[in-house]
């Protein structure tokens, strides 16, 4: 086991490692983010060394200016307390009067969150996922833990992971995918984990955090994030202590998540693990992963579902949880929104090609967005107004989905676009709406300023 010892800024390594740029984030103060460079080039150097000395860092006013920075950019709703990033704005001596309390608290010892608010997301499928929102205190604390603590995880993580991660994007994750299947790993172990974040055994996350950190003070600073109590206003009953699960929402359980996947990564790449014995190939975004391989055998199958339920502790999901072969007949595997399939050629010529696009999920999502957009209740809205709204939701999700062969899909979305808005002025009109005389409905709608998505197809991202 390494050497358990305090360390001070000046004594952490100063090797150079292309990592470091990856950790790099705009206006952070030198100090800050020489710290943060500092700690993961002392991680890096000697991978089996235990943080010691990390709270006092977490608590420094520096430390926690910036992360109060962040979480103000940030906005985000309000928590338990009621308290919006608005309301301490404009509070005098905010937000620094919050810093100099949370700092004489964090070393004092006397800071304690306050309960968590849970509200309930619609997922695509007509369930909810919950949702949980510290405070906008907590908010603070957690990006200042969370700023201190990535660096140092940061040197572990291993490149078959994307998810929150600084500098990795899910277009990096797709890009892998696309990779090896052209390199001929066409089969696919596609799994599905059941509520993952709301799953995660306490105890062995712990374990898994004391791989890197023996500093007990941040380990009890976690626990009590992890063990916060979650009140849910729509039963009015009293608070509910959570006994696992780091609650979505937080700040500082993206990391935490990642941290507790980063053994089946590793488990995974190591000498007896299916990167060796099957070939296989693994891409994580949180969550969310695939195994690519040639071949997947009883063997590869029985290692991941065993790895994630008996060691880890999760559940896998076996009605989404499949192994496709993308050579067959219309097979196809979803993955971050996109589907990837072997489709004939256009003109009708007998090979196939590869071919990525917005998956029917995505599409559903995108046209129940739209609709709640050009709803009755803002029939009393501005058009300007109302399309400014419209434009700035496709113009996001125009970002996203640019990866691989996007035009149908982008069409598909200008079609419900101008659908909806059609319909929309025709229900708000005392007439019938009708495009002036010589103009189409697409041509008056760009006059009114609606941005379409296919009139940007020069920016595609290459295939």
């Amino acid at each position: 086991m390494a050497r358990d010892e305090h360390t001070t800024d000046d004594d952490i390594g100063n090797g150079a490692d292309p990592g470091i740029e990856r950790l790099e984030k705009r206006h952070l103060p030198e100090k800050v983010s020489s710290l943060r460079r500092n700690l993961y080039r002392k991680a890096k150097q000697e991978p089996k060394f235990r943080f010691y000395a990390l709270y006092d860092r977490i608590y420094r006013k520096d430390v926690l200016t910036a992360a109060a920075r962040q979480v103000i950019s940030n906005k985000g709703a309000p928590g338990v307390d009621g308290v919006t990033v608005d309301q301490i704005v404009d509070a005098e001596g905010s937000p620094q009067q919050i810093v100099d309390e949370l700092h004489e608290e964090l070393r004092a010892k006397r800071y304690r969150p306050q309960p968590v608010r849970r509200v309930m997301i619609p997922k695509p499928d007509g369930r909810k996922r919950p949702l949980g929102i510290p405070t906008v205190r907590d908010r603070i604390v957690q990006t200042a833990a969370l700023l201190i603590l990535e660096p140092v995880f940061e040197a572990d993580f291993l490149d078959c992971s994307y998810g929150f991660r600084p500098k990795r994007s899910a277009h990096d994750a797709l890009s892998e995918v696309r990779a090896l299947i052209r390199s001929g790993r066409e089969t696919v172990y596609d799994a599905d984990l059941k509520g993952y974040f709301d799953s995660i055994p306490h105890d062995k996350l712990m374990a898994a955090l004391q791989v890197r950190i023996s500093d007990r003070s941040v380990l009890h600073l976690i626990r009590l994030w992890l063990e916060a109590c979650v009140v849910d206003p729509r039963d009015g009953g009293p608070p509910r202590s959570q006994k696992q699960g780091t609650p979505q929402g937080g700040v500082i359980s993206p990391l935490l998540a990642n941290v507790y996947l980063h053994w089946f990564d590793k488990a995974f790449h190591r000498e007896n693990g299916p990167a060796s014995f099957a070939n296989a190939r693994l891409v994580r975004y949180a969550d969310d992963l695939v195994v690519l391989c040639r071949y997947a055998g009883p063997r590869l199958v029985k290692w991941i579902e065993g790895m994630l339920e008996d060691q880890l502790g999760l559940e896998i999901n076996r009605e989404k949880t499949k192994v496709v072969g993308l050579r067959g007949d219309r097979q196809s595997v979803s993955f971050l929104g996109y589907t990837f399939q072997y489709c004939r050629d256009l003109r009708g010529r007998p090979w196939m090609y590869l071919n990525a696009f917005p998956s029917k999920k995505a599409l559903g999502r995108a046209r129940e967005r739209l609709r709640e957009l050009t709803a009755k209740r803002y029939g009393s809205l501005a058009i300007p107004d109302l399309i400014q709204r419209l434009n700035a939701y496709t113009r996001g999700w125009r970002q996203y989905f640019s990866f691989g062969y996007p035009k149908m899909a982008w069409r598909h979305v200008d079609w419900q676009l101008r659908e909806r808005l059609r319909r929309h002025l025709r229900r708000r009109s005392q007439r019938p709406f009708r495009p002036p005389v010589g103009k189409s409905y697409y041509e008056h709608f760009m006059a009114m300023g609606l941005k379409y998505l296919a009139l940007g197809e020069a920016t595609l991202t290459k295939a």
